[in-house]
């Protein structure tokens, strides 16, 4: 699974407006009822808010890979928010968490799930990647990264 066409140019959002934990999950959920991906911004913001209560998402580095399943969704949705400054996410390393990789899937394709999860595992653990990517100046230059590297 190539991690560049997992993720749509309009699922790439550079500035997210958050300060902490809850601030970045309700900013990525906005963002996704926002395109008209889901129903309802606050669902999907208490789903995944429930799966981040089980254990942080953080998976050190300064990365995120927020996570739930969802009914009534066609397919896996992938989205890329970034918070410059970073905030505290809970991550094992002590890290502050800077890139979110959102991942949204069908409640009734738990496979499909964990492939996406693991295509974005091993993308973030070759190479220089994530520095490169935190370097990109915009939504079209992260887009263009990670067309070119995904």
């Amino acid at each position: 699974m190539h991690l560049g066409a997992l993720i749509r140019p309009d699922l790439i959002f550079p500035d997210l407006p958050a300060a902490d934990r809850t601030g970045v999950l309700r900013a990525l959920a906005e963002q996704i009822a926002g395109r008209g991906l889901v129903d309802d911004a606050g669902a999907l913001f208490a789903r995944l808010w429930e799966r981040e209560q089980l254990g942080s998402t953080a998976v050190g580095g300064g990365i995120a890979i927020p996570h739930c399943k969802v009914d009534r969704l066609k397919s896996g949705i992938v989205a890329l928010g970034r918070v410059k400054e970073g905030v505290d996410f809970g991550a094992a390393d002590g890290e502050p968490v800077r890139l979110f990789f959102l991942v949204v899937s069908p409640s009734q394709s738990p496979a499909e799930h964990l492939q996406i999860l693991a295509a974005i595992s091993r993308w973030i653990r070759a190479g220089s990647r994530v520095r490169e990517l935190l370097e990109q100046p915009d939504e079209k230059a992260l887009y263009d990264y990670l067309q070119r590297e995904g």
